[in-house]
């Protein structure tokens, strides 16, 4: 045994200890001692515990008669007061440490004053009581209650408290028609309880440290009749309210329940700590994910067992203490003075001797029920219930939800087989709820589709709880399970239903919400539908509103699978082009399907590749517009379609890449489109590859249909006509290339990687490496390599590019170009010297006399040149 000794300057009136840090907190008349918990090290093998008095708090106004105190939030409580506080740690505005810190309030003296008029206007013949307040967070410094801290510990202390956060002050009125019984007016059993992070239904939780996070923290206190729960962490509320049927004697509260004594017996109340808890805890409650029961529902007792003579309860994990009186009458009871009680002028206590050792007394150690045998019996419970679910129906699985989820919350006290004990009733529960939220038409049946997706049940499971014994013209299906049921086809899931559970899926959906019909049917979950099945209920469905062409592409795509193509036909020749695009992008899954992850294209998808590829490329770009589908899963759902590996690109691909530049969508990177268009045409222009398919728009469509493709230069036209290329797709492919090349928006840089497989020995490649370096500006190069490959092109060139600042070269570069051509001779000759008289009659334009005959070569024959010499003279006159 180890004691440690703590001195106190004034007599303690009641104690309380940190349930996180072990911190003592001692109350005495105006003030409350903290008291740090330090492990002294002795040695590697031995340490001590001691006590450090680290803080003192005054308090003025009301005197203890019980404290409770928990990671740094302390809570009050006198005959009829309660007063919750927080302990901050951080200075704030860089404020030093001080003996004394600021009082909290400033009506305090107010506030005295007023009590002081009490005390004086008080007399034997009668009694002044305060009105019952209840303020909550900063209107709580209203209350007049002082708090002052001051600092005792080491300055080296790791925790310094330096301010105060009031959190509630709750003041009661006493009962002046029973003011003589003493212990019908004042509160007992003050207690805060902690619930910490467990990061159980949170799968992003790291438990990296060791150390507990404060999750949620809740404090309780009692009247004799009357109990009250309030939540005080993030936000003050009070969230629950306990009626007993008996006058009550002490209180218990634990994360699962909260046990109550009278004089003859133990009584049992549920509990919201866990449903708060949950939503600190987990950013998904109350979604479509998950769920969980409001804190505002109503509390409700479990038991109530007999013991006679009981005096005092506690609580530690499973198990209930208890210490009872087999003589109640002979119980020694404290008694006050009615006028004590009723006003807070009382500070001193009485302390009794301890009476002589009597007979009677008997301590119990009661275990609590388990929380899974007390789930089963309120299950059970609920089944008197199952014909028709009910609102108390609800309550009671709620409590047993609650229950389970309380229970796992407070993981660290279970054995790995109670908790996947636990888990299987959790997910029970949850079924249960669902079953009950399917079946109840209320403003709360949406909530089946959290509590069913919590419960890990398939829908397949969850239709099989379904009773389908009512016959078909009779049936009502509630919101709850259609709501559900809806929801799940929309998501896509792996799960196929059999050819009768689709068939009574879509049965429901034509007596509830036949609206949503076509939308269900294309569900991959109903891929096993009876497509006679199917269109017999389509065929019965108003078809004059907007979703007319829906229903016609649903109808086709079910004659499709029939193998009907006359059907198939007709139904799609009743609306426009324009008109079966919208249609489409109201249900994508006509087209587009995915399972396990994975894209898959639907069956009319299929056909529409073979029959109306136009159609589909419309179709994929309006999903695409209204982002029905994103830029990757478009690529993947042509490549999958037409059956190319991930580094093959489909000529459907390709118009579908054409398309959106067309279309010019916002979303869409256009150097991005460019490069996928530009590779694609290289790749093919250097391999001979044709396209699989006719493309759907020549380059000469584009040029008309898209400011991105730019009218093919002159020269580059003159340059191609002497090539032979025998397939008109290459030619079509080349074309789109250099249209795009000579369009406003193509950065012509990022092309220059791409270009090596594409060799300069066919004109074709010549003309597209000329143009990229005719757009990086690189004219002398370019004018090279003309004169050498093609020299007719040479004339069309100059006069296209050597414009503005480049036009010096037709008489510094292209000129001597020429003239040393000439000289050289060869078959070619004739083309230099009608390509040289062409840059002369410029050259005679351009310059002055003078300079005209400084760039003749000097070794010319004057006969050639006179003529333009004489121009050149003349122009001046002649303007």
């Amino acid at each position: 045994m180890s004691i440690v000794e703590m001195p106190l300057s004034e007599a303690p009136l009641c104690i309380s200890c940190c349930p996180a840090k072990g911190d003592l907190l001692v109350g005495c008349t105006n003030k409350l001692v903290l008291f740090s918990l330090k492990y002294q090290i002795i040695n590697e093998d031995f340490s001590i515990v001691d006590f450090e008095r680290s803080l003192i708090i005054h308090i003025d106004n009301i005197t203890p008669i019980e404290i409770s105190f928990c990671v740094g939030y302390v809570a009050v409580m006198s005959d009829l007061e309660v007063l919750i506080v927080k302990l901050e740690s951080d200075p704030k505005n860089g404020e030093s440490i001080s003996h004394y810190s600021h009082e909290t309030n400033k009506p305090v003296k107010q506030a005295e004053g007023t009590r002081n008029e009490t005390l004086q206007l008080e007399s034997d013949d009668f009694v002044i009581c305060q009105k019952p307040m209840e303020l909550l967070g900063e209107k709580s410094e209203q209350s007049g209650v002082s708090v002052t801290l001051e600092s005792t510990g080491l300055a080296d202390e790791k925790i310094k408290y330096f301010h105060v956060q009031h959190l509630l002050y709750r003041r009661f009125a006493p009962d002046i028609s029973s003011y003589v019984l003493s212990d019908d007016i004042k509160l007992h059993s003050l207690q805060l309880l902690p619930i910490y992070q467990t990061g159980f239904f949170t799968s992003d939780r790291k438990n990296s440290s060791q150390e507990k996070e404060l999750l949620s923290l809740f404090c309780f206190f009692s009247l004799p009749h009357v109990g009250y729960l309030y939540m005080v962490v993030k936000s003050v509320e009070l969230m629950s309210v306990y009626q007993y049927p008996e006058k009550s004697q002490q209180a218990v509260l634990t994360p699962q329940f909260l046990h109550v004594i009278t004089s003859n017996n133990l009584q049992c109340f549920t509990v919201r700590c866990s449903a708060a808890a949950a939503r600190e805890e987990d950013p998904y409650v109350d979604t479509t994910l998950k769920a969980c029961p409001p804190v505002s529902m109503d509390v409700c007792a479990l038991r109530i067992q007999l013991f006679i003579g009981l005096k005092a309860i506690c609580h530690f994990k499973n198990h209930v203490v208890l210490l009872t009186k087999a003589n109640p009458e002979a119980a020694p009871e404290r008694r006050e003075s009615p006028k004590r009680l009723l006003s807070r002028t009382g500070t001193s206590v009485k302390l009794k001797a301890p009476p002589a050792a009597e007979a009677g007394w008997n301590l119990y150690i009661v275990n609590t029920i388990s929380p899974v045998q007390l789930y089963k019996e309120m299950v059970d419970y609920s089944n008197t219930y199952k014909t028709a679910k009910t609102q108390g129906c609800i309550h009671l699985l709620s409590e047993a939800h609650l229950l389970v989820r309380a229970a796992l919350m407070d993981a660290g006290q279970l054995e790995p087989g109670e908790k996947a004990e636990l888990l299987e009733a959790f997910k029970d529960s949850c079924g249960h709820l669902g079953d009950c939220y399917s079946r109840l038409d209320s403003q709360h049946s949406h909530l089946a589709l959290p509590y069913y997706k919590m419960s890990g049940l398939s829908m397949a499971e969850v239709l099989a709880r379904v009773d389908w014994t009512v016959e078909d013209a009779l049936q009502k299906y509630e919101r709850g399970l259609i709501f559900y049921i809806n929801h799940s086809l929309y998501e896509n899931l792996d799960e196929e239903l059999s050819e009768e559970l689709a068939a009574k899926v879509v049965h429901m959906f034509h007596v509830a919400e036949p609206k949503q019909l076509p939308h269900v049917l294309c569900s991959p979950s109903l891929k096993n539908i009876n497509p006679l099945t199917a269109v017999s209920y389509l065929r019965k469905l108003d078809t004059s509103g907007s979703s007319s062409v829906l229903v016609t592409l649903t109808k086709a795509a079910m004659a499709l699978r029939m193998g009907d193509l006359d059907t198939y036909r007709n139904e799609m020749e009743i609306h426009s082009e324009m008109k079966l695009v919208s249609g489409f992008i109201l249900e994508p899954r006509l087209l587009i399907q995915q399972r396990k992850g994975q894209i898959v294209p639907a069956e009319l998808a299929a056909h529409l590749k073979d029959t109306q590829p136009a159609l589909l490329v419309a179709s994929v770009l309006g999903l695409q517009k209204n982002n029905k589908i994103g830029i990757e899963e478009a690529d993947s759902f042509f490549k999958v379609l037409c059956g190319k590996d991930e580094d093959k690109i489909p000529q459907l691909l390709v118009d579908f890449w054409e398309a959106q530049l067309v279309a010019c969508l916002p979303d869409v990177v256009l150097q991005e489109l460019f490069f996928k268009l530009t590779s694609q045409y290289i790749w093919r222009l250097s391999t001979r590859q044709p396209p699989d398919t006719i493309p759907l728009r020549t380059s000469k469509d584009l040029i008309n249909a898209c400011g991105h493709y730019g009218l093919i230069y002159p020269w580059v036209n003159i340059l191609l006509s002497s090539d032979s290329l025998a397939d008109k797709n290459y030619t079509e492919d080349l074309s789109k290339l250099q249209s795009l090349m000579c369009g406003p928006s193509f950065d012509i840089a990022s092309i220059v990687p791409f270009l090596e497989p594409l060799s300069e020995d066919t004109l074709s490649g010549l003309s597209v490496h000329v143009l990229c370096r005719t757009r990086l500006k690189e004219y002398e190069q370019c004018i090279d390599t003309l004169l050498e490959r093609c020299p007719e092109a040479v004339i069309p060139y100059a006069n296209h590019e050597l414009k503005e600042d480049n036009r010096t070269l037709w008489w510094k570069k292209l000129l001597p170009e020429l003239c040393q051509k000439i000289k050289c001779g060869g078959e070619k000759n004739q083309l230099y010297l009608s390509s040289l008289k062409e840059t002369l009659s410029v050259v005679a334009v351009e310059l002055e006399l003078r300079d005209f005959v400084n760039v003749l070569p000097e070794d010319g024959t004057a006969a050639f040149f006179l003529p333009y010499l004489l121009y050149c003279s003349q122009k001046k006159s002649l303007t």
